[in-house]
């Protein structure tokens, strides 16, 4: 038992330094030390451990202050390995390779053209920037690889338990990637093979990019509406993986039949496609993509082009109302918006604070409202660090890999 005890230790010691490595980028032994709160001798051998398996490796010296000796800074190598992330969002299917440390190897990035009610067609494409991607890491081993959707993901195995913005029933959406890509089967039945909902990777990435605060609400909007709520640092999941659905709070009551089932829905009054086509921008977003059309509707209503204007008045203030029951719920001590809305995070700000109860009237008062840290690749980079934090949690199957 001791023996097991003591393996057990030195494998959550190694993770120590890994995981710190791989949050600060480069780091001294006494910085590692001091950081974990580890031995220095201890930490000399854990890096002598971690340098011979070809995870960690020295970098440059750096001159110490005063007569001490210099510094010799440690970063992670592990350029045996690589990590790909597969993000499907309603517009395309994007496909990167990282290492381990962070740095980007290979970006493939496909437009699927919104099939609506067609999850097969949006894979072909998927599984083609998968497989371009993969082809560009070279000798590199794909540790692990996450396909990232923007819908609620639930199940074991995995599964899409519905996505609206495409009009998607449950969809087995790692099998039928299988079928398309042999080198993702080989993959999953590997059991490095994940399904990611996009909402809540992306609130923590948000939410360590803004400094960890104590709670966070996260709400996107690109092609339908998304949210999370981030508190002590871990994302509010809910019995069924549907806690922080923003976009599908029936806010309408006996309002519009919602794809979800309810009516009234957030979406249904504020959502992407409903705002674009009071803009008379529905046309360009069918020939160009989402993203053209809502970059082209914000510069409108900075231009004070009145349908677009018209359109987010309408919006906002059924987006200023929903955020204002969140925060009635959550307290949150910042929402950040994310989508087409970080462009427009200051006028939601301004309109929540004018419905929320002043200080004078109420211990509560609007919390402040930014545009996201992270921009469209938030949940990118959250689905990347979770994978990283995952490996480094046991580095010692890094190295037989």
């Amino acid at each position: 038992m001791s023996s097991l005890a003591s393996a057990d230790v030195r494998r959550h010691n190694l993770a120590l330094i890994a995981t710190r490595l791989a949050e600060v980028g480069v780091a001294s032994r006494s910085d590692l030390a001091d950081a974990t709160g580890l031995a220095r001798g201890s930490v000399t051998a854990l890096v002598r451990r971690l340098e011979a398996d070809g995870l960690v490796r020295e970098t440059v010296q750096v001159a110490a202050e005063g007569k001490g000796r210099p510094r010799t800074m440690l970063e992670l190598s592990a350029d045996h390995l690589a990590i790909v992330t597969l993000l499907i969002d309603a517009d395309h299917a994007a496909a990167v390779a990282s290492t381990l440390g962070g740095r980007r190897l290979a970006r493939v990035e496909r437009r699927h053209g919104r099939p609506m009610g067609d999850p097969a067609r949006v894979l072909d494409v998927a599984a083609q920037a998968l497989d371009a991607v993969v082809g560009e890491v070279g000798e590199r081993k794909i540790a692990e690889v996450s396909a990232v959707v923007w819908a609620p993901v639930g199940g074991d195995p995995a599964i899409v338990l519905a996505d609206t913005d495409l009009g998607w029933g449950t969809v087995d959406l790692l099998a039928l990637l299988a079928e398309r890509s042999p080198g993702f089967a080989s993959l999953m039945q590997a059991g490095r093979a994940r399904l990611v909902a996009d909402t809540q990777v992306a609130a923590l990435a948000e939410h360590a990019a803004a400094g960890r605060p104590s709670e966070l609400v996260y709400l996107k909007s690109d092609s339908g509406i998304g949210g999370a709520v981030v508190v002590a640092g871990l994302p509010l999941d809910g019995s069924h993986h549907l806690a922080g659905a923003l976009g599908h709070l029936p806010v309408v009551p006996g309002g519009a039949p919602c794809a979800c089932g309810q009516h009234g829905c957030l979406v249904t009054v504020a959502g992407p496609d409903v705002l674009l086509e009071r803009a008379g921008l529905s046309e360009l977003a069918r020939d160009d993509g989402l993203t053209a059309a809502l970059d082209e509707f914000v510069r409108r209503i900075r231009a004070g082009e009145p349908a677009a204007v018209d359109a987010w008045e309408a919006g906002a203030a059924e987006l200023a109302r929903t955020l204002q029951i969140v925060t009635l719920t959550v307290d949150p001590a910042l929402i950040v918006v994310g989508g087409y809305l970080a462009a427009l995070a200051d006028d939601l700000g301004d309109r929540l604070a004018k419905i929320q109860p002043s200080v004078e009237q109420a211990f509560l008062t609007a919390p402040p409202i930014v545009g996201s840290l992270l921009g469209r690749d938030a949940a990118l980079i959250g689905a990347e660090r979770a994978a990283i934090a995952r490996l480094l949690a046991d580095p010692t199957t890094l190295a037989r890999a």
